[in-house]
């Protein structure tokens, strides 16, 4: 399945706002995800990175271009119960803030898609014990997230966004609020894992250092590739 395109965007805009306050976050960007790659998005905080993301993930509609599938579906122009099916059904997202649910233990965070897409019960158990062991995290399961550090919490994210098995990855700065060390082991831990699972996986950063463990890197400058 490796190299398979499965996300295209073809000549994709996004501008917010009217008349002398409008800004063009996206400015006629093309891309490729291959699945089984690792693109990386890179490009100083305003390039366009998070809103070009929120374009591939179905998180936000383009103002003109396509977002493709490679079932032929064009995304960004599906009615919007179609979207969510697919972004629940095919797609897993990992967010610079972690956006766990402070109340549920790391397991119950890790379960939320399968409850989404109704796996039943001993399904759902097994397979957020698997989920939290390819993390690394198994013997922290029961714990909150105030009781886990950056670096655990980004782990449960990264095992949140799998535990649906997608076949579409989308990461908005995953180590952006992570120490060096700890970044560079989150990020080994997508790699690994796009590249084990055949996933197409599509991660933004502005770090240059990550840059090497990409398969493919797209340059953002002022919404336009570079």
């Amino acid at each position: 399945m490796s190299g398979i395109v499965v996300l295209t965007g073809r000549d994709l805009h996004r501008t917010f706002g009217r008349g002398a306050t409008q800004v063009q976050a996206v400015a006629g960007v093309d891309l490729e995800v291959p699945a089984g790659r690792l693109t990386v998005v890179r490009g100083p905080s305003g390039s366009g990175k998070t809103t070009l993301l929120n374009l591939l993930g179905g998180l936000d509609r383009p103002t003109s271009g396509q977002v493709l599938l490679d079932d032929g579906r064009v995304l960004s122009e599906l009615p919007e119960k179609d979207v969510l099916a697919v972004r629940r059904e095919r797609i897993g997202y990992v967010f610079q803030s972690f956006g766990l649910v402070p109340v549920l233990s790391a397991a119950e965070n890790v379960e939320v898609p399968l409850r989404l897409q109704g796996v039943a019960g001993a399904e759902r158990t097994r397979r957020v014990a698997e989920a939290l062991e390819m993390v690394g995290l198994a013997r922290h399961a029961r714990q909150r997230p105030y009781e886990l550090s950056g670096g655990q919490q980004q782990r449960v994210g990264i095992a949140r966004a799998l535990v649906g098995e997608p076949d579409i990855l989308i990461a908005d700065e995953p180590t952006g609020q992570l120490d060096s060390d700890t970044g560079a082991m989150v990020m080994d831990l997508l790699v690994s894992l796009t590249h084990s699972r055949g996933i197409a996986s599509v991660v933004s950063t502005h770090d240059p250092v990550l840059m090497g463990r990409a398969d493919q890197v797209v340059d953002l400058h002022d919404g336009h590739r570079t």
